[in-house]
């Protein structure tokens, strides 16, 4: 199991933000905790019982308050489970295992809940991961939503680099960071700028690069996929994505988000629509 935070101090710091959040979650919820073969997980569930299922999973150093603007239109509609994906800034167990043991992981999650499929939604590696399960396990996934994923066009690595240059400058250079990497301004979006320098001056995200997926792998998604990308991504080649999706996946549909990052919001109502179709 990795160390996933710099310091108990930091942990403790990040996850009382989060508890927080979760306070303020905007419908009513429960909070569950469930046993996998990868360790617990927590998983926030909120909307109707019986309603069409629909599964969240949030990208790197992230948790499920990042749905916190979107789960009121999905839950309305839907059974909504949005899971703290394991070895992130979040409530369940912080171990990373192999890339290929997500989809395990992903069934204990399912299985538990009693889904035989669900509509899964994903951003950037919250895609990846969502994508690897709907490459090994497609009867499971009724549609597919990647809000910036992982996977498809190739991962940057200049930006990267540029980003540590300003890890020796404080916070400033965090929030410089930060802008540069997920395409957040801290004078736009304050509150979520404060939580990821909080989250990124004591967590440890991932370091390799993810799989790319083979165009066998992409065309083999039958299912119903709607993608959407920033133009402006500095962590994904964003074009790249979206050309390999159309040539790919015919039928998926693909956004290409002018002048938007790596950080896509403000499509609740597009993907709630995808959703109903």
């Amino acid at each position: 199991m990795n160390k996933i935070y710099t310091s108990e101090e930091g942990r403790l710091a990040i996850l009382g933000q989060y508890q927080r959040a979760l306070a303020r979650w905007p419908v009513p919820a429960r909070q569950m905790r469930v046993p996998t073969r990868e360790g617990e997980t927590f998983v926030v569930v909120s909307g109707p019982e019986g309603a069409p299922p629909v599964v969240l999973l949030h990208g790197s150093g992230a948790n499920a308050a990042m749905w916190a603007g979107d789960v009121a239109a999905w839950a309305a509609d839907f059974r909504v489970y949005a899971v703290d994906v394991i070895g992130e800034p979040g409530l369940s167990a912080p171990s990373r295992p192999e890339l290929a043991a997500y989809a395990g992981w992903l069934d204990d999650v399912f299985d538990h809940f009693g889904l035989s499929s669900a509509a899964v939604v994903g951003a950037s590696l919250g895609g990846w991961l969502a994508l690897d399960y709907a490459t090994r396990r497609a009867e499971r996934i009724d549609r597919l939503v990647l809000l910036c994923p992982a996977g498809i066009g190739r991962q940057k690595v200049a930006v990267l680099l540029k980003a540590l240059l300003y890890k020796p400058f404080g916070r400033w250079g965090m929030r410089r960071s930060i802008k540069a990497v997920a395409g957040v301004d801290a004078r736009e979006m304050p509150e979520v700028s404060d939580y990821l320098v909080l989250t990124f001056t004591h967590f440890r995200p991932r370091r390799e690069q993810l799989p790319v997926f083979s165009d066998d792998a992409l065309r083999a998604l039958t299912m119903p996929v709607l993608a959407i990308v920033g133009e402006k991504d500095a962590m994904l080649d964003s074009q790249g994505t979206a050309r390999r999706l159309t040539s790919t996946v015919p039928h998926a549909q693909v956004s290409v988000l002018p002048g938007v990052g790596h950080s896509i919001i403000g499509q609740t109502r597009r993907v709630l629509v995808f959703l109903r179709a």
